[in-house]
């Protein structure tokens, strides 16, 4: 299939500024090592909403959440239309909370086709606006794909009118819940809240640590994992590059965490999960250049990976 790039510059459901210029950072390292990759690929540019981190913040709960849900209805139409084009879309976004509106467009164009998500993230971002500690969006995108709200670990009381947009980020795309938990698997996860446990545990969501994925190998993790997708239709992979080692790569992601995947298991990973031919759409985010104690490390890591995976698609 041939690509389109769908280049989301949002960075207003983080908690640092800086990764709406991810994907600069990232067409900066092609053209760096010569390679016209950005040229040969069609895109389009998603509007943003970034110049409301001027504006004062009236909810420490679910941070510019009416933004955010603006933002994920617009990444879910072009992602949408993409597919309805026939295209491949890979979604390039700055924060990660845009996640759910990639999932919501998929859904939205395959409505009754069974979506299984692999989230490659050192995070599991399926707090709520009534467990989240910091009220970062980007930390919530799976809760809302699964609308699951986790009101077990309830410790803060959102306004009425939060919960109306908390409402419609859950309804992006079709109404409802986009993905089932049994159909979610992370691989990487290994930094998260007490809260985001309890919703993993009680939801039943397999994951994959990264010493266990070493440990067993990667094809044999890796063929588990998709055996236990199998029953789905569709798979969409979401890459999230905290979840690469930031002492081996740089720190320049917004919550860099140790110990994590490199760079070529990644691709190795990505690479069987193509191989199943359900893979539907990737979605690169959270390289922040600002960041970056290596100069632009990341964002060239991020486009070795991108370059590779798009050889197979």
């Amino acid at each position: 299939m041939d690509i389109k790039l769908i280049k989301n510059r949002s960075d207003i459901g983080a908690g640092t500024r800086g990764s709406d210029m991810g994907i600069d950072a990232i067409e900066i390292a092609a053209i760096n090592s010569g390679n016209d990759y950005f040229n040969r690929h069609p895109h389009i540019d998603v509007e943003t909403h970034n110049e409301t981190i001027y504006q004062k913040n009236t909810n420490d709960f679910a941070k510019r959440i009416e933004h955010v849900a603006e933002q994920c209805e617009r990444v879910a139409t072009s992602v949408r239309s993409t597919l309805a084009e026939g295209y491949f879309p890979i979604v390039l976004s700055g924060d990660h909370s845009s996640a759910l509106g990639t999932m919501s467009g998929i859904k939205a164009k395959y409505p009754d086709k069974t979506l299984g998500v692999i989230w490659l993230d050192a995070h599991a971002d399926i707090h709520s606006p009534f467990t989240s500690p910091s009220g970062n969006i980007h930390g919530m995108p799976l809760a809302a794909a699964l609308s699951f709200d986790n009101i077990d670990c309830q410790i803060n009381l959102p306004t009425p009118a939060t919960l109306q947009q908390w409402d419609r980020l859950k309804n992006i795309g079709i109404a409802g819940a986009k993905i089932n938990p049994k159909d979610l698997i992370y691989l990487g996860v290994r930094d998260y809240e007490a809260a985001e446990e309890d919703a993993m545990n009680t939801l039943g969501i397999k994951y994959y640590k990264v010493e266990e994925i070493r440990f067993r190998g990667i094809l044999t993790c890796l063929k588990e994992l998709i055996e236990k997708l199998s029953h789905c239709d569709l798979l969409y992979i979401s890459f999230d590059v905290d979840s690469m080692d930031c002492d081996r790569i740089s720190y320049g992601t917004g919550t860099p965490v140790p110990s994590g995947f490199y760079p070529e298991e990644i691709m190795e990973m990505i690479d069987l999960l193509q191989s199943t031919d359900k893979v539907v759409c990737i979605e690169f985010t959270e390289v922040n250049p600002l960041l970056d104690n290596k100069g632009n490390k990341m964002a060239e890591t991020a486009f070795e990976v991108l370059d590779h995976i798009s050889k197979n698609i």
